[in-house]
């Protein structure tokens, strides 16, 4: 594993976090001054202005965040978060998030690269949304405009999939900009009453109650990895 991800993944910070520490001279493997790029193995021994870092045991988990709740670990004005309905593991953090309006699929994990490979938007992690609108189901017409791209504040957006469903619409869309999805439906008159993520990347919300949490299959791990680089699919025999 390169040094700037099993940095990320024992908690030091960001990969890039990571990166300005070993451009630092911050960083030794087995008492030499590291290198960007270094390959590193878990019995190698990795320090941190001299002091030893190891890597704790990878943790992902699945919640089903509900309505209310803010995707958040400290917030003054946060009457809930979805700290709240977690267990305590350190450098649990959110891949992503959710608006405190908004519910369903929300992953967690302390393995800072997972993280990255995740949000960044090179790997395009798609995600699922059920939406339910003001104005109820949404027309064709209306998903084609989606599909082909509206204009916001902070720039184009678009779905890489619409498709009608009672009472609103199905989504997939690639980024995760803040309150996005509700603004392109604001966008194209058609404001959101209740918005549900059901899926991110191989993942599904499944049957998980609201409130619960559950960590992830071997499988689904393989899947989430295998999707975004972090390792080989076998081979087709």
């Amino acid at each position: 594993m390169r040094l700037q991800a099993y940095l990320a993944r024992a908690g030091i910070g960001s990969r890039r976090k990571a990166e300005d520490l070993i451009r630092q001279g911050r960083v030794r493997v087995n008492g030499t001054v590291a290198r960007l790029g270094q390959e590193v193995d878990p019995q190698d021994r990795v320090e941190v202005d001299g002091k030893p870092v190891a890597l704790p045991r990878r943790v992902v988990l699945a919640l089903h965040k509900p309505k209310g709740y803010t995707t958040t670990r400290s917030d003054p004005h946060a009457e809930r978060t979805v700290y709240d309905l977690l267990p305590r593991i350190p450098g649990l953090h959110p891949v992503g998030r959710l608006d405190r309006d908004s519910e369903g699929l929300l992953i967690f994990t302390n393995d800072g690269e997972l993280t990255f490979r995740l949000t960044h938007p090179r790997h395009g992690v798609r995600k699922v949304y059920r939406v339910w609108t003001e104005r109820g189901t949404l027309p064709q017409a209306v998903c084609r405009r989606l599909l082909e791209g509206v204009e916001l504040e902070d720039g184009p957006a678009r779905a890489l999939a619409c498709r009608p469903a009672h009472g609103g619409a199905v989504l997939v869309l690639a980024e995760g900009r803040k309150r996005e999805v509700r603004r392109m439906l604001k966008a194209v008159g058609y404001p959101v009453r209740r918005l549900l993520r059901t899926q991110v990347g191989p993942i599904r919300l499944g049957d998980l109650p609201p409130g619960r949490w559950r960590f992830l299959t071997e499988a689904e791990l393989r899947a989430l990895e295998t999707g975004v680089g972090l390792s080989t699919p076998p081979k087709r025999s």
